[in-house]
């Protein structure tokens, strides 16, 4: 491997780097920041976890000059907000040692503090296509001076549609720029977008257009599971030796959230990432997943390309992704920067034409996944489980998790509400006595089941007349 300090980068940025101990270039990294660095357009292709952010980063943060002037010199738009997150530390890692700012720009944050930073004058913003659109369209965001521009993750970017959105960002920037594209696949849109939108641009892979077919750090098991056996398989994988944080993927975030409620019932630190949580909510997740404070982590596909964490070890596809591409993203979760990594893939019967169609498409030579189910001997030899466990830990912690905490309260406050109503409710009928309650109209009982109070008997006064005649 190469070192950036031999890669032509500024001293400080490369100070910077190595502070946090990272002194030598990935492939993909060594290859295009000297091509970039003159200000060459670059589509740059290589997998998940080799390294890409620092690959367009550092020629942005170089580029823009120790001392830029206030305002929006450099985009990097981005797919996910999880990804916008990750990408936004790197850079700002970057730019310690100058008086750059960078500004993370996405939904599901008050817009205040965004707009706040870009009127303090960032001049790199990192953000998502569909807040960057409507800020700029309030002209809170000024486009027009962004002379670097960068796409990420440009295939999800297709996947998620946002193919119109990039275009209309493309029209509010300048229109001299050096623009790099990054992905990890690169289908026919997105190279019919490079030729619009760029001027020349050098197409580098870091290793073959497909890699993942053979990413030998990573293995893979696959496995035909039962539904309902799902939840012991993987409580069983997580305690296997040598295992660390565990990314486990679902396809819904109905599922995700059933799965970290069943998963923190059986005792493992479990966080979770998926759409009905809150922005803030996901972002206390994935740093304390970060920080290791929770080593499992259920997470949806939207999610995916934002858990850029080195050491993950085991991967589990709960349920199997739609195609190969998807397989490729989440399986990159695992074996990065170098460490090798274990993605557990569940086929459910009803899937098994899906599993071929990827089969096929990544050459695994496996079209038949192995019947596995929570008892199966080889489900221990496959992963080293030590024999005898089972999917519960014995000890569940004893603290509840942020989310079941607030859960709590809310429970606990609703209770409270409840008792409080029903307590005024009685000191506003003092008249009630006990036995009475609110008839329910079938019988002679109330609701309460006991009988309900002989009622009295209203006699009319008859008028003096009356009497009289009667008499």
């Amino acid at each position: 491997m190469t070192a950036f300090a031999d890669l032509a980068i500024d001293q400080d940025i490369v100070d910077q780097l190595t502070e946090k101990g990272i002194e030598e270039a990935f492939p993909i990294q060594e290859q295009t920041i000297p091509i970039s660095l003159p200000g060459q357009d670059v589509i740059g292709q290589a997998k998940t976890g080799t390294g890409k952010t620092f690959g367009f980063g550092i020629p942005i943060v170089q580029r823009l000059g120790k001392d830029p002037e206030p305002g929006v010199k450099a985009l990097v738009v981005v797919p996910t907000r999880e990804l916008a997150t990750q990408v936004y530390e790197d850079i700002d890692l970057l730019t310690r040692g100058r008086s750059t700012s960078v500004v993370a720009i996405y939904g599901g944050k008050a817009y205040e503090g965004q707009i706040e930073q870009l009127r303090a004058g960032a001049q790199i913003v990192v953000g998502t296509p569909g807040r960057l659109i409507d800020l700029a369209g309030q002209g809170l965001l000024d486009l027009s001076n962004a002379t670097e521009v960068v796409l990420d993750e440009a295939d999800k970017m297709l996947d998620l549609g946002f193919l119109a959105d990039i275009e209309k960002i493309f029209q509010r920037v300048a229109q001299k720029r050096h623009t790099q594209l990054f992905s990890a696949t690169m289908p026919g849109p997105i190279v019919a977008l490079a030729r619009r939108f760029m001027s020349n641009p050098i197409h580098i892979r870091a290793s073959d257009p497909d890699e993942g077919l053979a990413q030998a750090n990573i293995r893979h098991v696959i496995y035909r599971a039962h539904q309902l056996d799902k939840d012991e398989v993987i409580g069983r994988i997580l305690q296997a030796n040598g295992r660390g944080k565990s990314v486990i993927f679902t396809r819904t975030k109905r599922q995700a959230q059933r799965l970290v409620d069943e998963l923190a019932d059986r005792g493992f630190a479990v966080g979770g990432v998926h759409g009905d949580m809150g922005q803030e909510q996901r972002e206390r997740s994935m740093a304390a997943f970060k920080a290791g404070k929770r080593d499992v982590m259920v997470a949806t596909d939207v999610a995916a390309r934002g858990i850029d964490v080195s050491d993950v070890t085991h991967v589990i596809n709960h349920t199997i992704p739609d195609d190969e591409k998807a397989y490729l993203h989440r399986v990159g979760r695992t074996g990065r920067a170098g460490r090798e990594g274990i993605a557990v893939t569940f086929v459910d019967w009803d899937d098994l034409h899906k599993w071929a169609l990827i089969n096929r498409a990544l050459d695994f030579g496996q079209p038949e996944p192995t019947e596995t189910y929570s008892t199966s001997p080889h489900l221990y030899s496959d992963l080293d489980i030590p024999e005898g466990t089972k999917g519960r830990i014995a000890k569940a912690p004893t603290k509840k998790s942020g989310e079941d905490n607030k859960r709590g309260n809310a429970d606990e406050g609703r209770s409270r509400r409840r008792r409080r109503s029903s307590n005024d409710d009685r000191q506003r009928t003092p008249h009630k006595q006990e036995g009475e309650g609110t008839h329910d109209g079938s019988g002679k009982e109330h609701h309460d089941g006991k009988p309900a109070a002989a009622r009295r008997r209203r006699r009319r006064r008859r008028s003096s007349g009356q009497t009289q005649q009667g008499a």
